[in-house]
Protein backbone atom coordinates (compact mmCIF):
# COMPACT_ATOMS: atom_id res chain seq x y z
CA UNK A 1 0.00 0.00 0.00
CA UNK A 2 1.31 3.44 -0.92
CA UNK A 3 2.20 5.91 1.81
CA UNK A 4 -0.11 8.94 2.16
CA UNK A 5 2.98 11.14 1.89
CA UNK A 6 6.16 11.38 -0.14
CA UNK A 7 9.68 11.59 1.16
CA UNK A 8 11.72 13.81 -1.10
CA UNK A 9 15.51 13.97 -0.91
CA UNK A 10 17.22 16.95 -2.54
CA UNK A 11 20.88 16.64 -3.51
CA UNK A 12 23.31 19.41 -4.43
CA UNK A 13 26.24 17.32 -5.70
CA UNK A 14 29.87 18.33 -5.51
CA UNK A 15 33.19 16.55 -5.16
CA UNK A 16 34.13 18.55 -2.06
CA UNK A 17 30.70 19.12 -0.51
CA UNK A 18 27.50 17.28 -1.43
CA UNK A 19 24.52 18.87 0.23
CA UNK A 20 21.38 16.96 1.11
CA UNK A 21 17.96 18.00 2.34
CA UNK A 22 14.99 15.74 2.98
CA UNK A 23 11.34 16.65 3.43
CA UNK A 24 8.09 14.79 3.93
CA UNK A 25 5.17 16.10 1.88
CA UNK A 26 1.55 15.08 2.22
CA UNK A 27 0.41 17.40 -0.56
CA UNK A 28 -0.47 20.35 1.66
CA UNK A 29 2.32 20.40 4.23
CA UNK A 30 6.08 20.14 3.77
CA UNK A 31 7.94 18.98 6.87
CA UNK A 32 11.71 18.98 7.35
CA UNK A 33 13.23 15.56 7.97
CA UNK A 34 16.96 16.21 7.71
CA UNK A 35 19.63 18.29 6.03
CA UNK A 36 23.39 18.44 6.00
CA UNK A 37 26.55 17.95 3.99
CA UNK A 38 28.62 14.97 2.90
CA UNK A 39 32.20 16.25 3.07
CA UNK A 40 34.92 13.74 2.18
CA UNK A 41 38.36 14.71 3.49
CA UNK A 42 39.87 17.19 1.02
CA UNK A 43 43.30 15.57 1.25
CA UNK A 44 42.04 12.37 -0.38
CA UNK A 45 42.47 11.72 -4.10
CA UNK A 46 39.47 12.67 -6.23
CA UNK A 47 38.36 9.07 -6.93
CA UNK A 48 38.36 8.24 -3.22
CA UNK A 49 36.21 11.32 -2.47
CA UNK A 50 33.70 10.16 -5.11
CA UNK A 51 33.66 6.69 -3.52
CA UNK A 52 32.92 8.23 -0.11
CA UNK A 53 30.09 10.31 -1.60
CA UNK A 54 28.60 7.13 -3.12
CA UNK A 55 28.88 5.24 0.19
CA UNK A 56 27.38 8.09 2.22
CA UNK A 57 24.56 8.47 -0.32
CA UNK A 58 23.76 4.76 -0.07
CA UNK A 59 23.57 5.04 3.73
CA UNK A 60 21.37 8.17 3.49
CA UNK A 61 19.06 6.52 0.97
CA UNK A 62 18.80 3.41 3.18
CA UNK A 63 17.93 5.55 6.21
CA UNK A 64 15.42 7.90 4.56
CA UNK A 65 14.00 5.63 1.83
CA UNK A 66 12.93 8.58 -0.35
CA UNK A 67 10.25 8.20 -2.98
CA UNK A 68 12.00 10.84 -5.06
CA UNK A 69 15.59 12.06 -5.22
CA UNK A 70 15.90 15.53 -6.72
CA UNK A 71 19.32 16.37 -8.16
CA UNK A 72 20.58 19.73 -9.34
CA UNK A 73 21.11 19.72 -13.11
CA UNK A 74 24.65 20.16 -14.30
CA UNK A 75 25.72 23.52 -15.62
CA UNK A 76 28.87 24.54 -17.42
CA UNK A 77 30.41 27.45 -15.57
CA UNK A 78 33.67 29.16 -16.30
CA UNK A 79 35.78 26.09 -15.50
CA UNK A 80 35.27 22.93 -17.56
CA UNK A 81 37.34 20.85 -15.11
CA UNK A 82 34.94 21.76 -12.29
CA UNK A 83 31.98 20.76 -14.46
CA UNK A 84 33.57 17.37 -15.16
CA UNK A 85 34.19 16.80 -11.43
CA UNK A 86 30.60 17.81 -10.71
CA UNK A 87 29.48 15.29 -13.33
CA UNK A 88 31.31 12.51 -11.49
CA UNK A 89 29.64 13.45 -8.19
CA UNK A 90 26.22 13.61 -9.90
CA UNK A 91 26.83 10.18 -11.42
CA UNK A 92 27.63 8.67 -8.02
CA UNK A 93 24.50 10.25 -6.52
CA UNK A 94 22.17 9.24 -9.35
CA UNK A 95 23.51 5.67 -9.46
CA UNK A 96 22.98 5.31 -5.70
CA UNK A 97 19.42 6.68 -5.97
CA UNK A 98 18.53 4.35 -8.85
CA UNK A 99 19.94 1.35 -6.97
CA UNK A 100 17.79 2.37 -3.98
CA UNK A 101 14.75 2.43 -6.29
CA UNK A 102 14.14 6.13 -5.75
CA UNK A 103 12.73 8.08 -8.67
CA UNK A 104 15.30 10.64 -9.91
CA UNK A 105 14.18 14.12 -10.95
CA UNK A 106 16.45 16.96 -12.06
CA UNK A 107 15.94 20.72 -11.94
CA UNK A 108 18.09 23.61 -13.09
CA UNK A 109 19.16 25.94 -10.29
CA UNK A 110 17.52 28.89 -12.01
CA UNK A 111 14.11 27.16 -12.06
CA UNK A 112 14.32 26.34 -8.34
CA UNK A 113 15.38 29.89 -7.45
CA UNK A 114 12.48 31.31 -9.44
CA UNK A 115 10.01 28.86 -7.91
CA UNK A 116 11.07 29.71 -4.37
CA UNK A 117 11.84 33.45 -4.56
CA UNK A 118 10.13 34.52 -7.77
CA UNK A 119 13.53 35.48 -9.20
CA UNK A 120 15.70 33.06 -11.19
CA UNK A 121 18.73 35.23 -10.45
CA UNK A 122 18.26 35.25 -6.67
CA UNK A 123 21.35 34.79 -4.52
CA UNK A 124 21.87 31.70 -2.36
CA UNK A 125 21.23 33.89 0.68
CA UNK A 126 17.91 35.14 -0.72
CA UNK A 127 16.81 31.57 -1.48
CA UNK A 128 17.77 30.44 2.02
CA UNK A 129 15.92 33.35 3.62
CA UNK A 130 12.66 32.64 1.74
CA UNK A 131 13.02 28.87 2.11
CA UNK A 132 13.65 28.97 5.85
CA UNK A 133 10.77 31.40 6.37
CA UNK A 134 8.42 29.14 4.36
CA UNK A 135 9.49 26.10 6.38
CA UNK A 136 9.55 28.01 9.69
CA UNK A 137 13.22 27.13 10.32
CA UNK A 138 15.46 29.26 12.48
CA UNK A 139 19.02 28.00 12.04
CA UNK A 140 21.34 28.87 9.18
CA UNK A 141 22.59 26.04 6.99
CA UNK A 142 25.73 25.56 4.95
CA UNK A 143 25.02 26.71 1.38
CA UNK A 144 25.22 23.20 -0.10
CA UNK A 145 22.71 21.85 2.45
CA UNK A 146 20.42 24.83 1.91
CA UNK A 147 20.57 24.39 -1.88
CA UNK A 148 19.68 20.71 -1.51
CA UNK A 149 16.79 21.50 0.82
CA UNK A 150 15.56 24.07 -1.73
CA UNK A 151 15.49 21.34 -4.39
CA UNK A 152 13.41 19.04 -2.17
CA UNK A 153 11.06 21.85 -1.09
CA UNK A 154 10.58 23.06 -4.66
CA UNK A 155 9.73 19.55 -5.86
CA UNK A 156 7.23 19.08 -3.01
CA UNK A 157 5.50 22.35 -3.89
CA UNK A 158 5.64 21.51 -7.59
CA UNK A 159 3.85 18.20 -6.91
CA UNK A 160 1.23 20.01 -4.83
CA UNK A 161 0.57 22.62 -7.51
CA UNK A 162 0.43 20.04 -10.32
CA UNK A 163 -2.03 17.94 -8.29
CA UNK A 164 -4.32 20.98 -8.38
CA UNK A 165 -3.94 21.22 -12.17
CA UNK A 166 -1.71 24.29 -12.21
CA UNK A 167 1.92 25.07 -13.07
CA UNK A 168 4.57 26.40 -10.66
Amino acid sequence: MARPFKIILGIDPGSQFTGFGAVKSDGDQVELLSYGVIAPPSNLPFNERIAIIAEEMEALLEKLRPDVTVVEKIFLGKNADSAFKLGHARGAVIAAAVRAESEVVEYATRIVKKGITGNGNATKEQVQLVLFAAMNLKAKAQADASDALALAFYHARNLEVRAKGMEL
